[in-house]
């Protein structure tokens, strides 16, 4: 981002001008870890439905389950049960982390509305 440019006349940048960038550049970082928090809990959601897929092929009663770095011997409904457990959750946080994505987006382009009606060219908002 740049605040002040070298062509045409100089913009005073105030104090609730400064806030405002400032405030523009934390949400777009929030926005960037949220698109990479968002990328893992749909991989993560990919892998449990990978996992709950491979589950209902398998003929055994009893299967192994990882639980951190141990894998143990679980009977096959109680896996299905973790499984799905384990999705519901996934699911419910890929939603927040969507709807918390929508949210900064909306007030980044409010920012930029005001910011770019003040500065014109003067400022710099978008990635390049």
């Amino acid at each position: 981002m740049q605040q002040a440019g070298s062509s045409g006349s100089e913009m005073e940048v105030t104090w609730e001008d400064q806030q405002k960038i400032n405030q523009f550049s934390r949400l777009n970082n929030r926005f960037h870890e949220l698109e990479d928090e968002i990328k893992l809990a749909k991989e993560t959601n990919d892998n449990l439905e990978d996992a709950s897929n491979e589950l209902i092929l398998t003929d055994d009663d009893i299967v192994r389950f990882q639980i951190g770095e141990v894998f143990a011997h679980i009977p096959k409904d109680e896996v299905e049960t973790r499984i799905e457990q384990m999705k519901e959750v996934t699911s419910k946080n890929l939603e927040k982390l969507e709807e918390e994505k929508e949210s900064i987006v909306a007030q980044m382009d409010e920012l930029k509305k005001i910011l770019y009606g003040k500065f014109k060219d003067s400022i710099n908002l978008e990635e390049d």
